[in-house]
């Protein structure tokens, strides 16, 4: 039994569930910006929610294997547990879970596809291919410096701009679109983007302050080995001001004042801010990883329900 348990545990420190804001907090704001618009759709909505989760959780496995086996994950290592490197889990079968993970994403997304067409299948293949290029194949993005461009595009941008737009299409046209219908992907949609893909960027920043000198050693050159804590600690804060500056572009282009209620969320992002300008040792990163992971969430159900009401 108490393998067994341990097992179940070990799978779970893989899935890394606290990661999974990363995939909600999108959706949510994609659809509290189609409720103000009058284009919610629950299943398109409930699609990409299921499909985002199942992406971040295949791209955990990943990450987790890949690191493993190409030795960027040693005994040095401050995070948080990782189940290959730590032999709790055979390489084999955390490979095997991010390729069912994965399958299990495209299966999901057929339906999204139906709905929306070409630029999904584009979308959803797109993100499938990136969530392994992260840490796998030839070239890893984030092994050169390409993770936070990764993270701001994928978990920000397009997973916010997307799920709006599966919603905005599964009404404005018929099946299987074959390129963006008009006005399923306003600029507003961009723009709500942009909060949400700065603080999923964030959590990477934490990450690569945290881990930046054994990525060193390890020969993985994230923008914190590159340049330094100087510089990553000034991105943080350059995503935190572009989080908080945005609502007030929807209350210049005539939102109501609900749509500040994003900057309820401020005293935990000043917490979190003074944390990353002060410290580099795990003891002190791991819980504010933990903490972004709130301040993520917390800010896009305020955003949604301010762009809802």
């Amino acid at each position: 039994m108490e393998t067994e348990i341990s097992r179940r545990r070990a799978w779970l420190m893989a899935a890394r569930p606290q990661t999974l804001p990363a995939a909600f907090a999108p959706v949510a704001v994609g659809v509290g910006l189609a409720i103000d618009a009058g284009v919610f759709a629950p299943l398109p909505a409930l699609a990409a929610l299921v499909g985002a989760a199942l992406i971040q959780i295949g791209t955990n496995f990943a990450n987790d294997y890949y690191d493993a086996v190409q030795g960027a994950d040693t005994e040095d290592r401050e995070g948080f547990t990782r189940v290959v490197a730590s032999g709790l889990i055979a390489p084999a079968e955390v490979k095997r879970a991010m390729w069912l993970t994965f399958a299990a994403a495209i299966l999901v997304g057929t339906y999204l596809v139906a709905v929306g067409g070409v630029p999904i299948l584009v979308i959803g293949l797109a993100s499938v291919a990136a969530g392994v290029a992260y840490t796998g194949g030839p070239y890893p993005l984030g092994y050169h410096g390409l993770g936070d461009v990764f993270v701001f595009l994928f978990f920000g941008v397009i997973a916010v701009a997307g799920t709006y737009y599966v919603q905005a299409a599964s009404l404005a046209t018929g099946l299987f679109p074959l390129w963006v219908p008009p006005e399923t992907v306003p600029t507003a949609a961009i723009i709500a983007s942009l909060p949400i893909a700065a603080l999923s960027t964030n959590i990477l920043v934490i990450n690569n302050v945290r881990d930046r000198e054994e990525d060193a050693e390890t020969g993985k050159r994230t923008l914190a080995v590159r340049f330094g804590y100087g510089f990553s600690r000034v991105q943080f804060l350059a995503l935190l001001v572009l989080a908080y500056l945005t609502p007030f572009w929807f209350l210049a282009s005539g939102y109501g004042a609900a749509v500040l209620l994003p900057l309820v969320t401020l005293p935990l992002a000043g917490l979190l801010a003074r944390t990353v300008l002060t410290e580099t040792a795990g003891e002190a990163l791991n819980p504010a990883l933990e903490s972004a992971g709130k301040l993520l969430a917390a800010y896009a159900v305020a955003f949604a329900v301010g762009l809802a009401i």
